[in-house]
């Protein structure tokens, strides 16, 4: 839809040169995310890895249920050397979650299971490289044992786990069925600048987890994931979603702005008013507010209708 030379953009851009193309928020942001982290060919060929992991370990309840005893082994282990700390709620056994190919959020909760699980899936592994009851599944599980214990899987493994608790809060927000416009926008911008200081400062951090220099992968993945959000968010965009939140007519009262009005007339409608339509239209709205969108029996539809008219 979005094509430059054939696609509805552009045949609706030959008639209306002011109808701004935004995409569907929630959409945009999956598809950036992930289409940004697969351009990057080492974390392509970890989230292949992951997913023969997650498949190994959790196709039978036999698996299953080794993966938890592991686990809940382990967390005993931990509390008895006063290495994990307890209480309710804390420390609950759980199972390796397969990412989806299109929701970024599904691959958060698949990464953070392994992290959360990795010692009890390396056992389970182990377990079936020396008991498998086929040559296949031996030497499957050899394999992922072999990938997953790898300094670059481990790397890259905490690497996009960062990168996706600070993109988490945006995904959720950009779902919500009422959509909160300002909210989102800013949103977008605290993402793009953490990101941008996970880039600048967060080598020395990651490195005390992975214990491994992977240089080349940390800016190459973030620097994607920053170009992606860059292009698809892009400041006219954020600009324009932001100011014609203004116009927004199921809380007038609240969101309605002259200010943003204007610059929204100014800066991306210009050619739809005339000169005097641009001087008299503050004393217009300015009037406006004060006779109509504080009156108590103001309603949506009659703002509707008021928009129609101008």
């Amino acid at each position: 839809m979005r094509g430059e030379w054939n696609g509805l953009q552009a045949l609706i851009l030959n008639d209306c040169p002011y109808a701004y193309y935004v995409h569907c928020l929630a959409h945009r942001l999956q598809l950036a995310l992930i289409a940004s982290s697969r351009e990057v060919i080492h974390v392509h060929h970890f989230f292949t890895k992951l997913t023969s992991i997650v498949n190994i370990v959790g196709t039978s309840c036999k698996r299953n249920d080794e993966l938890k005893n592991a686990q809940a082994a382990e967390i005993e282990h931990m509390i008895a050397i006063d290495e994990l700390e307890t209480g309710k709620g804390m420390n609950q056994i759980g199972t390796l979650q397969r990412a989806g190919d299109t929701r970024w959020g599904t691959h958060l909760k698949s990464i953070t299971s392994l992290v959360n699980m990795f010692s009890a899936t390396c056992i389970v592994l182990i377990n079936i490289i020396d008991n498998g009851t086929t040559y296949s599944q031996r030497g499957d599980a050899n394999a992922a044992y072999e990938a997953m214990t790898s300094y670059e899987f481990i790397f890259i493994l905490h690497l996009m786990k960062e990168l996706m608790e600070i993109t988490n809060d945006l995904c959720q927000a950009l779902q919500c069925q009422s959509q909160d416009i300002i909210n989102a926008m800013n949103l977008v911008t605290s993402t793009k600048a953490l990101i941008q200081e996970l880039r600048d400062d967060g080598w020395d951090f990651l490195l005390t987890k992975v214990h491994y220099y992977m240089i080349d992968i940390f800016y190459a993945t973030i620097d994607s994931q920053l170009q992606e959000l860059n292009s698809r968010f892009s400041d006219q965009t954020t600009e324009l979603l932001i100011m014609g939140s203004a116009l927004d007519p199921r809380e007038v009262n609240k969101s309605f702005r002259i200010d943003d009005i204007c610059q929204l007339v100014d800066k991306f409608y210009p050619q739809d008013f005339e000169d005097h339509e641009k001087i008299g239209l503050r004393r217009q709205l300015q009037h406006f507010e004060g006779d109509v969108v504080r009156l108590p029996e103001f309603t949506c539809q009659k703002f509707l209708i008021y928009l129609n008219g101008w």
